[in-house]
C-alpha cells in the first residue's frame, strides 16, 4: 500500500485567490495554426505530426515543443500531444475570459483536449497564473490537469523522480491573495475633496513691523 505522502493529491480552484474566470471562450472556435521544421499529415486518419521547433497558436493559446501530434475527430474537435526536447519542457499559455490574466504551464509532455476543454501537464509539471505582468499563483507537481471550462485543476504529487521544483511525492503551491478593495478605498465610499488651506496674501512688510 502506498504511503499517503507518495501520492499527494490536491484539488483547487483558481477562484481561491481571485474572481472566477474561465479560459477565453472564443479560443475553441479559432483555427489552429502551426509552424514546424517538418510535417507528416494523414488525411484518412485526420492526424498531423509536427516536428522541430513547433509553435502552435489557436486564438490566445500558445504552445511550444519539439513535437506535436494533432488528431481531429468527426465532430471537428482537436486533440494534441506536445513533447519537449530531452531535458527541456514544453510550454502552454492561454488568456482567461474577461480579465487581464493568463494561465501558463510547462511539462515534459502536454496533452490538449478541445472537446473536454482540458490541458494536462505531465512530468515536472508547472502551472502559473499571471495577473497583468505579475506572477500571482504557482504550482508544481508530477501531473497537473487544468479544466478550462470550470477553471478547476488537480495537482498530483507523484513523480517518477524528484526535481528541485517538486521533490518526489510532494506538491508545491504559492497562492497570492486578491487585492482587498475595501482596504484601499477611503472610508465612507467616495473620496472627499481636500480641505482648503489658509489663503496667503501679498504683503510689503514683515509681521510685527510698525506701519
Amino acid at each position: 500500500m502506498k504511503s499517503p505522502l507518495s501520492h499527494l493529491f490536491l484539488i483547487a480552484a483558481l477562484a481561491l485567490s481571485g474572481g472566477l474566470a474561465c479560459a477565453e471562450k472564443a479560443d475553441r472556435n479559432k483555427p489552429m495554426n502551426v509552424e514546424s521544421d517538418a510535417l507528416r499529415y494523414d488525411d484518412l486518419k485526420q492526424t498531423s505530426i509536427f516536428t522541430g521547433r513547433v509553435i502552435l497558436t489557436k486564438g490566445t493559446i500558445l504552445i511550444r515543443g519539439a513535437k506535436i501530434d494533432v488528431r481531429q475527430d468527426a465532430d471537428g474537435y482537436q486533440f494534441g500531444v506536445v513533447t519537449a526536447e530531452p531535458g527541456k519542457l514544453a510550454f502552454y499559455r492561454q488568456k482567461r475570459e474577461a480579465v487581464d490574466e493568463f494561465i501558463e504551464g510547462e511539462g515534459e509532455v502536454i496533452e490538449y483536449d478541445s472537446k473536454a476543454d482540458t490541458v494536462k501537464f505531465i512530468t515536472r509539471a508547472q502551472l502559473r497564473r499571471y495577473r497583468g505582468p505579475n506572477l500571482n499563483d504557482e504550482f508544481t507537481g508530477g501531473v497537473i490537469l487544468y479544466n478550462n471550462t470550470t477553471d478547476i485543476f488537480t495537482v498530483d504529487g507523484t513523480v517518477a523522480k524528484s526535481s528541485p521544483g517538486a521533490p518526489a511525492g510532494r506538491v508545491r503551491a504559492m497562492l497570492t491573495p486578491a487585492p482587498d478593495a475595501a482596504a484601499t478605498a477611503p472610508a465612507g465610499g467616495a473620496s472627499k475633496p481636500p480641505t482648503p488651506g489658509p489663503v496667503l496674501r501679498d504683503s510689503t512688510r514683515l509681521e510685527g513691523e510698525k506701519k
